[in-house]
């Protein structure tokens, strides 16, 4: 099956499900973060984040981006598969599960510039989500100049498997084995 299809390039501050951008400012709020007591109101409160940069890709509807329905975008990080195996190096030998859908919350898509090379890959993480101003990401879309997007039906399989890492439910107990 060929590859090569599943990015377009586009330029421009339109957002849509399926954006790449690279290098994202994204504020990480650390554990044990409390409003001050003597401050009557949020606003009147300064608190300080930290800031790490990230390579995220949208994952909330183009619809809701187009008619104003989103504030804030959803983003999941996104990485190389050596960047990802680094970091995780039990995924060394497991990335033909990742790719056929069976390691939950891992979905991975071509990389823009050698689709034909799995071991470029694209790793999102979709455990991790960045809630996003819409002016924020929209600056750094046009700022960026030419960026990738998403193609049709690869769009659509991983919204998919968004939607299903989502969906999931654990029961307490299971109907019993047929023997």
């Amino acid at each position: 099956m060929s590859v090569e299809h599943w990015w377009q390039t586009l330029a421009g501050p339109e957002l849509a499900q399926g954006d790449y951008l690279r290098d994202c400012i994204v504020p990480i709020m650390p554990a044990g973060v409390v409003q001050a007591s003597d401050a009557n109101t949020v606003e009147d409160s300064t608190y300080v984040f930290e800031a790490q940069q990230f390579d995220l890709i949208i994952v909330t509807q183009s619809c809701d981006l187009e008619n104003g329905k989103a504030r804030l975008v959803a983003t999941c990080p996104i990485f190389s598969v050596a960047e990802y195996e680094s970091a995780n190096p039990t995924l060394k030998n497991h990335w033909e599960s990742v790719r056929q859908g069976r390691h939950e919350g891992l979905h991975l898509l071509a990389a823009p510039d050698y689709p034909q090379d799995n071991r470029r890959a694209l790793v999102v993480n979709f455990r991790q989500i960045f809630s996003l101003p819409v002016e924020y990401l929209a600056a750094q879309a046009e700022g960026v100049g030419e960026r990738s997007r998403l193609r049709s039906p690869y769009l659509e399989h991983f919204s998919q498997g968004f939607a299903r890492f989502f969906m999931r439910v654990g029961l307490p107990g299971s109907i019993p084995p047929f023997k």
